[in-house]
């Protein structure tokens, strides 16, 4: 097993006066949890340059640029990141601004930092996506990324906190690069993986399973009535679970059934890779609202991400695991209990 972190990659979001309960020791947490439970276990941990400098990357390649998001995300959008139209782009896509025009989770007067810098953390965190699954594939087990996730990015904008998909981005870069062909994303998070739907949909060469909340956001009323036919969040995943309230008992049973469709709808050709998104946040001491309808406890929250880890080990499919979403004091518990179950023999 290999733990990318980097401390480079925490957004620090107060710095740039965003008021949302992401902490930035949650990846931090996790470690500490491991090496304090484990102490005699051996778990390598990379940080961006060394896990670069392990895969051989030419230092010239060692970056994500407009390219790589312009396989995935349209060319306009790209332009406006990386011109004059970034600082409205990034208020739009974490929700800055309400309808009346005023700040919302937003005190710019409390900013140490401009709004703009944000966006070579963001970067960052798309590379560290690439360099996860890039370590995924030459190495035995699965690599497990403190970061990355962002999977709510559309063709031509950002939404729900994510800028840029860092999760289509790695696949096409990987696949231009001719190191895979198919991959899998296996979307754990308690939202539904949009974005990632929208930015794949109709490419047999990237099967989606999204598992997720059945009617919160973006699945809620209220912005499926402002959705276009066609775009996210409309579009199925190739296999679609949405779990209501009183569907959590069988969560594990339906994300099971779900994997075998996935493997079905490959007609037994195996991924070159699969991408796991897997958000924490239907753990229920996440302290965001929006995630309220999708209460897992902490072992069921371990038994999905064991039954994940076990489907895709018996078919060798190697695996980069994101750490996606997660909010509150508390959502370090469900990765780094995953990670404790496999360092003691679990799955």
């Amino acid at each position: 097993m290999i733990l990318l972190y980097d401390p480079l990659l925490d957004m620090h979001f107060p710095d740039y006066g965003i008021q949302i309960p992401i902490r930035d020791r949650r990846s931090q947490a996790v470690l500490e949890y491991l090496q304090k439970k484990y102490p005699d276990k051996t778990t390598e941990v990379l940080n961006l340059k060394t896990a670069a400098e392990l895969l051989e990357i030419p230092k010239n390649d060692r970056h994500i640029g407009r390219e790589d998001l312009e396989r995935v995300h349209s060319r306009e959008y790209v332009s406006a990141l990386f011109g004059e139209g970034l600082e409205a782009e990034l208020i739009k896509t974490y929700e800055l601004i309400d309808e009346r025009g005023q700040p919302r989770r937003y005190r710019p007067d409390l900013a140490s930092q401009s709004l703009t810098g944000l966006f070579s953390t963001i970067l960052n965190q798309v590379w560290g996506t690439y360099l996860a699954c890039r370590l995924a594939l030459v190495q035995p087990d699965l690599c497990f990324y403190l970061g990355g996730g962002m999977h709510h990015a559309r063709r031509d904008a950002g939404a729900g906190f994510c800028l840029v998909n860092d999760i289509v981005i790695s696949a096409r870069r990987l696949q231009a690069e001719g190191l895979v062909s198919s991959i899998w994303i296996i979307d754990l998070d308690a939202h539904k993986g949009d974005g990632t739907t929208e930015l794949t949909s109709g490419d047999p060469s990237i099967l989606t399973l999204s598992i997720h909340m059945a009617s919160s956001w973006p699945l809620d009323a209220e912005t499926l009535s402002r959705a276009v036919p066609g775009r996210a969040p409309l579009i199925p995943s190739d296999v679609e679970l949405p779990i209501s309230k009183d569907e959590q008992g069988s969560y594990v049973e339906q994300l099971g059934t779900g994997l075998k469709k996935l493997e079905v709808l490959s007609r037994k050709r195996l991924p070159d890779l699969a991408i796991v998104v897997d958000g924490a946040d239907p753990y229920e001491k996440d302290e965001l609202p929006s995630t309220s309808d999708l209460q897992l406890s902490l072992d069921t929250c371990v038994e999905r991400d064991l039954l994940v880890y076990t489907f895709l080990r018996e078919r060798h499919i190697p695996s980069a695991w994101l750490m996606a979403g997660g909010y509150g004091d508390r959502a370090w518990e469900p990765p780094a209990s995953f990670l404790g179950a496999l360092l003691d023999g679990q799955g």
